[in-house]
């Protein structure tokens, strides 16, 4: 078992916006698939970790997540049992810096409030992953690497050519065991790819999705970021350590509101991701060829086709002529002589500006490019 577990939560998801916005990122979005029982993207993410880590003994959740969004968080959680809560803790950033400082910020939490060597697994909040049970198994093979000074990644075989996510080149065996998931050599990380180049990649048949999840212990990420990152490790090494007057404690969850000098750590921290900072220079990486399902959903097709399975949308639709239409509105609307659409729409009810989307089906990737455009408008409002 892990001793920690970090839930980085931070983020926009604005690839499923008006839906997923900065007010209510994808990670707490529905999540209706059969065989997940938790409410949501972070809620699945809560309970995956509570699943890896000691609960025994002084197994810890750390979740990042932006200031904004700690409201978010401990609504999130108050489906959370009283046990469950003993081991969950939110550290709210104070800005966005990618993913290294995240995880850096996390790492000296837990230096400080063990002082001694723990066994870490760094968890995405927005990903969907089945079945549980493979993921623990798949989580057992990477504790083991990093219990011997390895950083140990996830691969996925990928299903297709597919150019929204990063690859894993693997090199050469290094486990296989039976009923555990093959174990590699990292020869290289490869940002998203084009087509051609992922196909490719497909051929080859040595290159994996980047899960973006990772295992390690404490003191040898903390040596990796000294020896590959002290731009990112170093601003989080002036904090003084937080002692209980730091914590407070809303609905059952314990935060850590107020780390002195955690601003100007931000602030001087350089904003790179982890895979960039140190993964990509790591010589003791392995990656675990895992075996349980991964999706990012990272657009509009995926989202709609997975409530669509599960009967869900939320929408008081009427439809005249209307084909292959899915809507996810909280309002009602109405459909007459279109087919292949997606319509997202937020009436601005709940909070903020109103926004609609619509869509044809197999062109979600462009809402990238829309939201491109409301910055370029200095629009950040409807974000």
């Amino acid at each position: 078992m892990f001793n920690d577990c970090i839930i980085m939560a931070g983020g926009s998801g604005t690839r499923l916006w008006p839906a997923s916005s900065s007010r209510m990122p994808k990670q707490f979005l529905p999540l209706p698939v059969p065989g997940v029982s938790s409410g949501s993207f972070f809620n699945a993410s809560v309970e995956r970790a509570l699943a890896v880590i000691d609960r025994d003994g002084d197994g810890r959740v750390i979740i990042i997540a932006g200031r904004s969004h700690a409201a978010g968080i401990v609504k999130a959680c108050e489906n959370c049992s009283v046990e469950d809560k003993k081991h969950l803790v939110l550290i709210p950033e104070p800005e966005a810096k990618n993913t290294a400082a995240a995880v850096a910020c996390a790492v000296n939490f837990i230096d400080w409030m063990s002082g001694e060597e723990r066994k870490v697994l760094v968890l995405t909040s927005d990903h969907l992953i089945t079945p549980l049970e493979r993921f623990v198994v798949d989580a057992s093979a990477a504790e083991a690497f990093a219990q011997a000074d390895r950083l140990a990644v996830f691969g996925l075989r990928p299903r297709g050519p597919e150019t929204g996510y990063g690859y894993i080149e693997a090199g050469g065996l290094v486990s296989r065991q039976a009923e555990k998931p093959e174990v590699c050599t990292v020869t290289s990380f490869r940002e998203k790819p084009d087509r051609q180049t992922a196909e490719t990649f497909l051929e080859a048949g040595n290159f994996f999705w980047n899960s973006g999840m990772f295992a390690f212990s404490s003191k040898f990420i903390m040596n990796e970021f000294r020896r590959s990152a002290p731009e990112v490790i170093g601003p989080f090494g002036k904090l003084r350590a937080p002692d209980e007057r730091s914590f407070r404690t809303e609905r059952g969850l314990r935060i850590l509101w107020d780390w002195l000098e955690l601003d100007e750590a931000y602030q001087e921290a350089a904003a790179i991701s982890f895979d960039y900072a140190i993964a990509e220079k790591c010589s003791a990486t392995v990656m675990v060829s895992a075996g349980f399902d991964w999706l990012d959903v990272g657009s509009w097709d995926e989202y709609a086709a997975l409530l669509e399975r599960s009967g869900s949308g939320g929408a008081e639709t009427f439809r005249h002529n209307a084909e292959n239409c899915f809507v996810d509105s909280d309002i009602p609307v109405a459909l007459i002589g279109t087919e292949d659409l997606i319509v997202s729409v937020r009436s601005g009810k709940s909070g903020g500006p109103g926004s609609v989307l619509i869509v044809r089906k197999g062109q979600t990737q462009h809402v990238r490019d829309i939201v491109e455009q409301i910055k370029a408008r200095g629009r950040d409002e409807l974000l």
